[in-house]
């Protein structure tokens, strides 16, 4: 597996890459008012009466908009194959790696490659000096809660207005 700077002739296999994802968990977050302006935030994981099959609240129109910024838009490839990819833009006024999108072809989930992919953000975040890297997510995607957390990405906020489909946003930060 290479994982390498993308490509424009890569552009076409990352768009048809299926970013859907099955999940049998969300997030749910329950907010109490409390006297004194006092609000209570908390997110419980609850278990769903069946498995849900879901797609992320994004359109593919944005990948060649980011990858002509030259930033770090990555793709793992083998033999040939595209089989993942991860868009981070810069936003430097942070020094924060913000990662838009990371998909991998569901023949291939689950085997590392959004690990290797992750792995070479963090390297190029390191050689242009981010101090840390951000990761989006919604609160029904469990699957990238679980990603985000298994690598030591720490829940960081929400936004309950953030997407067009009115799912909630939740955001993970890491060092760098």
């Amino acid at each position: 597996m290479i994982v390498r700077k993308g490509a424009l002739k890569d552009l076409n296999a990352c768009v048809l890459i299926d970013a859907s994802y099955v999940t049998d968990y969300v997030w749910q977050i329950r907010t109490e008012e409390r006297p004194y302006e006092e609000m209570v935030i908390a997110f419980q994981t609850v278990r769903l009466p069946r498995s849900v099959r879901a797609k992320p609240p994004r359109d593919t129109d944005y990948l060649v908009r980011d990858w002509e910024r030259d930033e770090c838009f990555l793709v793992a490839e083998e033999e040939g194959e595209i089989r993942g990819y991860l868009d981070m833009i810069v936003q430097p006024w942070h020094g924060t790696g913000w990662i838009k999108d990371m998909a991998v072809l569901k023949e291939y989930r689950r085997q590392g490659i959004g690990t290797d992919l992750l792995g070479a953000a963090f390297r190029w975040a390191r050689e242009h000096d981010l101090r840390a890297i951000m990761q989006e997510t919604q609160t029904k995607n469990y699957p990238a809660i679980c990603f985000c957390r298994k690598h030591g990405f720490v829940f960081c906020g929400f936004n309950d207005r953030y997407y067009t489909n009115q799912d909630i946003a939740v955001f993970f930060v890491h060092g760098v």
